[in-house]
């Protein structure tokens, strides 16, 4: 049972990194990115390549996942950010869905359909011990991401950010281009959706394209609402929260065995859902949001 605990605290610790950069994206400049999963996806794979395939440390794959998510935002950021916001979410979408197709497509690099298999783990050996001092590392990850984050929101980048947010069109009319921050911010969130695509390989130990699909995106966009939108508390408790939903809803067939597991995984889905639907009507501002108003 301790093993499992830890299990769950690992993928949950993995899927905070993953809301604190959208949280950036979204909750503090207003950026709808609907293809969060396809930098998590390069991140995962670059790492996955360079270590299972080249040898390299492991510390390289994981530089090599933080730059190369970063720079396949720059792009995307250049042309999309100069769309409606609605226009924008569909783009990112879209990408995503290339990045799948590719690596599905690629035999080479990625092994297509059947993926990358033994990727080294970052911490030698098996048991609890090696799994709590993964846990630890990621820990510490997130620890040094909720700083950076402190210090962006602190700084008169954060202002500026949140400024474009609220009214885009007061900073255009005080000479600020709202463009370049833009890509900045989507920049340094793909950035660390690359970091936590690199730690969930690396657990993992083996990656495929089945991996990467949009669910995986939604999930991070109900955690994030659900938990209070722009908050780094809201990241954390709404990512946790999230787990919560889709690990407590496995045991349902203790008390239900008439239910199939396929049957099952679609209860999951819904039991998130419902919960979605319910913090929208009754909770707007997310359970770590302002308790003084309701939206």
């Amino acid at each position: 049972m301790e093993a499992y605990l830890v299990a769950i605290l690992i993928i949950t610790a993995i899927y905070v990194l993953l809301s604190l950069g959208l949280t950036l994206q979204y909750g503090l400049t207003g950026l709808i990115n609907f293809g969060h999963v396809g930098f998590f996806c390069i991140g995962a794979y670059a790492a996955a390549i360079l270590s299972a395939y080249a040898g390299l440390p492991v510390i390289v794959g994981f530089l090599a996942a933080i730059v190369l998510a970063g720079l396949a935002a720059f792009p995307i950021g250049l042309i999309a950010l100069r769309l409606r916001d609605d226009y924008f979410a569909i783009v990112t979408l879209g990408f995503s869905e290339t990045v799948r197709i590719i690596v599905t497509s690629e035999k080479q690099l990625t092994n297509g359909v059947q993926g990358i298999p033994g990727i080294p783990r970052l911490v030698d050996g098996v048991g609890i011990l090696s799994a709590l001092a993964v846990l630890a590392v990621l820990l510490a990850a997130n620890g040094a991401a909720i700083y950076a984050f402190r210090r962006i929101v602190a700084s008169p980048f954060g202002r500026m950010i949140e400024a474009i947010r609220d009214n885009e069109e007061a900073v255009k009319a005080l000479g600020k281009d709202p463009a370049r921050f833009k890509i900045q911010v989507l920049v340094l969130g793909a950035a660390l959706a690359g970091l936590s695509g690199a730690f969930y390989a690396h657990y993992i130990g083996y990656v495929s394209p089945d991996q990467f699909n949009p669910l995986v995106t939604f999930y991070v966009w109900m955690a994030i609402i659900m938990g209070g939108v722009g908050r780094i508390s809201g990241a954390i408790v709404g990512t946790a929260l999230l787990m919560l939903f889709l690990e407590g809803s496995r045991f349902l067939r203790d008390v239900m065995p008439f239910i199939s597991a396929v049957d099952m995984a679609s209860i999951r889905i819904g039991a998130v859902g419902l919960a979605l639907v319910l913090f929208t009507l009754y909770r707007p501002q997310g359970l770590m949001g302002d308790f003084t108003r309701r939206r």
